[in-house]
């Protein structure tokens, strides 16, 4: 049974300042994120699929994937959407030594540097994988000038257990302005994630809804 609730909790949030789980706004703004990618035709599907909406998003993305699909993750770049790191493994923090952890991260950093112009200049977002981080490597990343990006709402796409309409009803039922919602542009998510994105998209969109990067 997964005990990780769709909707973050009010004292999670409080418990971790530090780290960014919903933005502060008036504005009926939503924050898609996708984690995992960039991954061949799933998020080339993401990308069209955004573009009929006009809308932008936020991609956390595995260094070793950006490494074999180049040319996948400048697209990301050229159609507007922001970039982050998700380390070069998509290593587990809870399992992992903080100096492992570390040099993983900065492997990813080094991917982006290599492929985004002006990357030291931007924003350094991360977001950690399965949101597990000890505090001591959250610590570090921040030092490092990053934002630790986690969510207000999770989708649940990757969960096999989990219904296409189960995925779509955890992100409409809970979603408010301000929200950054978790959706993943991998091969475990693809079904779910294909079915209530566009559902998503349409279902805000009517509401007078704009998906938006993150920016800070």
């Amino acid at each position: 049974m997964n005990l990780t609730p769709v909707k973050t909790p009010k004292l999670v949030s409080k418990l971790f300042p530090n780290y960014v789980w919903s933005i502060e706004t008036d504005k009926k703004d939503l924050y898609l994120t996708f984690d995992d990618g960039p991954t061949p035709e799933i998020t080339s599907w993401v990308l069209d699929t955004l573009k009929t909406f006009n809308a932008k998003a936020t991609f956390f993305c595995i260094g070793k994937n950006i490494e074999g699909n180049p040319e996948l993750f400048q697209r990301i770049l050229e159609e507007g959407h922001l970039v982050g790191n998700h380390t070069q493994n998509h290593v587990n923090g809870w399992k992992t030594k903080t100096p492992e952890y570390m040099e993983n991260v900065l492997k990813t950093e080094n991917v982006l540097a290599s492929h985004v112009p002006n990357f030291k200049v931007q924003q350094k977002l991360f977001r950690p994988p399965y949101g597990q981080i000890k505090p001591q490597q959250g610590s570090r990343i921040l030092e490092l000038g990053y934002k630790i990006i986690m969510w207000d709402v999770l989708s649940f796409d990757w969960d096999a257990s989990v219904s296409e309409q189960e995925c779509l009803n955890n992100v409409i039922s809970k979603s408010k302005p301000g929200s950054i919602i978790v959706f993943h542009d991998s091969v475990k998510a693809s079904l779910n994630m294909k079915y209530a994105l566009l559902l998503t998209l349409e279902y805000f969109s009517k509401e007078g809804y704009e998906f938006k990067p993150l920016s800070f």
